[in-house]
């Protein structure tokens, strides 16, 4: 092969194969889909769609799974504003969190149990497998934590 066989070839290499091998994957994001597991019963709730918005990340509930008996569509009945009565389903119920470090902080979220709006952070764990959720009022130390696994 000459010199411009080779040329070629190692031309090949590094613009047509080499962007399928990266040698530093992207850091993990909480973009993507997660089943919420509840913090006290440890059962599945829901399915939550993270999405980045202008630099911001926010939550959307896109399945709820009712325990038998619970109404299989709830409304946030106990929410104020613009969230009263409506939809859980649908509902963006966590939003304005940035990144900030190995952390996402800076945002609120909404428990649409008791419609109380808190303060947010969230943290990758296992590989960006797990998220763990922490919603707290003031300081991080008076609040409650959930993991949630990744599903997509």
């Amino acid at each position: 092969m000459g010199t411009r066989g080779r040329f070629i070839g190692f031309f090949f290499v590094t613009v047509v194969l080499f962007p399928a091998f990266p040698i530093n994957a992207a850091d993990p994001s909480p973009v993507g889909l997660w089943k919420t597991i509840d913090d006290t019963s440890g059962q599945p709730k829901g399915l939550v769609r993270i999405r980045e918005v202008n630099g911001q990340f926010e939550g959307k509930i896109e399945k709820i799974f009712p325990k038998p008996g619970d109404d299989p569509a709830p409304k946030c009945d106990k929410c104020d504003g613009a969230r009263r009565n409506q939809p859980v389903l649908g509902m963006t119920f966590l939003w304005g969190l940035t990144k900030q470090g190995d952390e996402y902080q800076g945002g609120e979220i909404l428990d649409p149990e008791n419609g109380k709006i808190y303060r947010a952070k969230v943290k990758l764990a296992d590989s960006g497998k797990k998220l763990e959720v922490r919603g707290f009022i003031g300081v991080s130390l008076f609040g409650r934590s959930q993991v949630w696994l990744r599903e997509e």
